[in-house]
């Protein structure tokens, strides 16, 4: 379907995608560049007035009287016919109003008008090379500024796998003799010296954990998770993380509540890496649910994929700063006096874990009323 419009020089209907009108032969492009100046420079009635290039040129009469061929006064008494014309509803141009009254040739009136037009062109030719190179001189900086940021990105995993090594070579050695003196290895202990070794086992534990995060962290962050996919078997995994938590919950005064079918299918997963997710998932949830709470881990059985999911009556998170939780080194209470500790970076590496496992880690969570994490793990066909 033709699509019409009207020929701005003689009104008929030609197609829009048309470079020449076929009755007029206007060129249709310039001529609505004439028009569109037209309606710029002159507000009122202009059905009446030729178009005309001179409608693309600023200020014609001060132009002429600056090459000598106008006088100021001649310039006056056409601006005043000019006016008497538009009152009386026939508008017309200066130019052509100096052409009528004799002041200037059509020749001089072409010239000017076409000298003015190769000025703007010029003009606009430098202005549009001046953007390209203030264009290309901000993409440079920001180039620049984008490998910067990457190497300080880069300076910055370093430093974090760097130190956390570091952190945990003298930590191994404090670890064991701890753990050589709460056992009597060098010899008997007073009760207050046991309870003393026990809240630096804590502490340690503590210690050894955050270190641990911040390798796994710079381990993400470069691209270097080493997944090792293989068949497991959940009951496995599940059997693992309980374990780990029943001592813990016990000692927060939670209650552990577990969801998992007698009968599980194989899944596609690195096993110690889908362990290292529930966990973190699970110290979440005691860390952050009050005395006298609820957790309770469960496994739920699809027909391609099987969803592990942990949930808690703790504090939860308010629906703005749900996002929040992922960013790395970000605590949702980042006050001194903070109650709860940590890098701020389990969440995140648990979600670059399940990603890439070709899953999400989805959360639901109401301030005041606990949350609710999932993910998913491909069943392996039989």
């Amino acid at each position: 379907m033709v699509d019409l419009i009207s020929c701005p020089q003689c009104n008929k209907p030609v197609d829009s995608k048309a470079g020449v009108c076929e009755y007029c032969g206007a060129d249709l492009a310039l001529v609505a560049l004439l028009t569109e100046r037209a309606l710029t420079v002159m507000p009122q009635d202009i059905n009446n007035v030729p178009i005309s290039p001179e409608v693309l040129v600023p200020r014609l009469g001060d132009y002429l009287i600056e090459k000598g061929v106008l006088k100021s006064e001649n310039l006056e008494q056409a601006l005043d016919y000019q006016k008497k014309m538009g009152a009386a509803g026939k508008p017309c141009l200066i130019g052509q109003t100096l052409l009528d009254l004799g002041f200037v040739s059509r020749e001089t009136l072409d010239q000017v008008v076409t000298e003015q037009i190769l000025q703007l062109q010029l003009a606009l030719q430098q202005a549009n090379t001046e953007l390209e190179t203030r264009v290309r001189d901000r993409t440079i900086e920001l180039e620049n500024a984008l490998n910067r940021l990457a190497e300080l990105n880069q300076l910055k995993s370093n430093f974090i796998a760097n130190i956390s090594h570091e952190l945990r070579t003298p930590l191994t050695h404090i670890k064991g003799y701890i753990e050589l003196l709460i056992d009597d290895g060098l010899g008997p202990l007073t009760s207050g010296q046991s309870n003393a070794l026990q809240v630096m086992h804590k502490s340690e534990e503590r210690l050894e954990k955050l270190i641990e995060d911040l390798i796994q962290f710079s381990l993400a962050d470069q691209g270097d998770l080493n997944l090792d996919f293989a068949q497991v078997d959940l009951h496995d995994v599940m059997d693992v993380v309980i374990m780990l938590f029943l001592q813990k919950c016990k000692e927060a005064g939670l209650s552990l509540q577990t969801d998992i079918p007698k009968k599980l299918p194989v899944v596609k997963a690195d096993e110690q890496k889908i362990v290292w997710v529930l966990s973190q998932l699970m110290d979440n949830a005691v860390k952050f649910t009050p005395e006298g709470g609820r957790m309770q881990i469960g496994v739920r059985v699809g027909k391609r994929r099987v969803t592990l999911y942990v949930y808690d009556t703790g504090i939860g998170i308010s629906q703005q700063k749900l996002k929040e939780i992922f960013e790395p080194f970000h605590q949702l209470d980042g006050s001194a006096t903070r109650r709860y500790g940590g890098t701020g970076l389990g969440l995140t590496i648990a979600r670059q874990i399940v990603e890439s496992h070709g899953s999400d880690l989805a959360v639901k969570s109401r301030e005041g009323e606990g949350s609710y994490f999932e993910f998913t793990l491909p069943i392996v066909n039989e």
